[in-house]
């Protein structure tokens, strides 16, 4: 059953206390899965270049771990509708867990296929983390969901700024363990997943989902569970409330534009001779970017509103494609741009996540959210997999230029619903 608390069908200082405990868990499960995702990040094009030696296949490391999160995002999201958010969340760890292991093998035995199939695996934490968000929604108040939400999100800041920054520790790690030194962030990685599978199992109890779809229950004991919904009937729901079409689109365009924009940035800053440490301080502050704000975006979220918040995150988008894409060899002017592209992709994030939430009917909610993660992750995919293309034909600034172009559609959608009224 995959349902919201209905107001007023749980006392209200119940709700506040599993909420309070719902976020807390969440926001520790995050700290040590945002470890293996930055530690990831900062080294999967590098791995993927030293296996292949071609900057175009470099990209598909991210691209990989993006596709991936495509791919486990509706069945996760599944599982969540069926038995709660708790098994869907400690599977997606998991698999994680197992997609480091994968990497490692892979790569120590030079097998640059197998180790694609192990990014895959690894987009399965990503996935994770992204639903986390939703879990935090699942008992919050239409007053409070941007803030809660957000600050699921902002804990990720934690793990993922510390993580690319391991790059030098991880290099001893794996001498020790008889590894190349690319590997010891991987190492963390695998960890850090294995952490959070333990931690989401032991912690996240009682499950929010589930709690919240007994207390709809109660409410309307003669209402019918929400039947399994295809991921067409989803689309359509979707396309028929111009809000939750909004926030699918500005969600799928600052995912695609980030995506497209960090998978490349650390394969350009090295052939311009840029330290392994400067890259990685480079991926930690984009992450910061991304995670560390986001308590004051869904502040303002719940404020100021969904769609002004969701537009002001593709204005800023446009503006850190242009200060990255002019760059050239200033490794200051290129983290500048990144961090700023982590901060347009946290307002779109936080900000279309409120806005879908609170624009779809409960029976097909957290599948729609489901298909949010898939297409926003598939949008990943497709623009990590031309990035080392693009970056190869046209250079860094000529990429920027590509990914800006995918906040247009935000745009002429926001235009229509002005002049239709809705």
């Amino acid at each position: 059953m995959s349902t919201h608390i209905v107001p007023g069908t749980l006392p209200e200082e119940a709700r506040l206390r599993l909420q309070r405990r719902t976020v807390a868990a969440l926001m520790l499960t995050q700290v040590v899965g945002g470890i293996g995702m930055g530690a990831m990040l900062a080294v999967g094009a590098l791995i993927a270049l030293e296996l292949t030696g071609s900057d175009t296949w470099s990209g598909m490391a991210t691209t990989m771990i993006t596709l991936g999160a495509a791919v486990f995002a509706l069945p996760l999201a599944s599982l969540a509708a069926r038995r709660g958010r708790r098994p869907g969340l400690t599977l997606g760890w998991a698999l994680g867990a197992v997609g480091g292991l994968v990497v490692i093998a892979a790569t120590v035995s030079g097998l640059f296929p197998l180790f694609l199939l192990g990014m895959v695996l690894i987009g399965a934490g990503t996935a994770t983390n992204l639903q986390a968000r939703h879990a935090a929604a699942d008992l919050a108040s239409d007053r409070s969901r941007g803030r809660d939400l957000s600050i699921v999100v902002w804990a990720t800041t934690v793990g993922s700024v510390l993580g690319p920054n391991l790059i030098a520790p991880g290099g001893r790690v794996a001498a020790l363990l008889g590894l190349p030194e690319l590997l010891g962030p991987v190492v963390f990685t695998t960890t850090g997943f294995v952490l959070g599978a333990l931690l989401t199992f032991a912690l996240l109890r009682p499950d929010p989902l589930l709690t919240a779809a007994r207390a709809a229950a109660s409410a309307d004991p003669a209402a019918e569970a929400p039947a399994e919904l295809p991921v067409s009937a989803v689309l359509r729901a979707v396309a028929a409330s111009p809000g939750a079409l909004l926030a699918v689109v500005g969600i799928v365009s600052g995912h695609t534009v980030m995506v497209a924009v960090m998978t490349m940035t650390p394969v350009h800053m090295s052939h311009h001779g840029a330290a392994l440490t400067v890259i990685g301080l480079t991926i930690s502050l984009h992450i910061a970017g991304m995670y560390a704000f986001s308590p004051v975006v869904g502040w303002l979220s719940d404020r100021l509103g969904r769609v002004p918040v969701l537009l002001a995150g593709q204005a800023v988008l446009l503006v850190a494609t242009a200060v990255a894409g002019t760059a050239g060899h200033d490794e200051t002017r290129v983290t500048v741009g990144l961090v700023l592209l982590g901060l347009g992709w946290s307002f779109s994030l936080v900000s279309g996540t409120a806005l879908l939430a609170g624009s779809l009917e409960v029976g097909v909610r957290t599948r729609a959210q489901g298909v949010s993660d898939l297409l926003m992750n598939l949008g990943g995919a497709a623009a990590g997999g031309l990035s080392g293309v693009v970056l190869a034909q046209a250079g860094f600034g000529g990429l920027n230029l590509f990914a800006a172009l995918f906040t247009v559609p935000v745009f002429v959608l926001a235009l229509r619903a002005v002049r239709t009224g809705r």
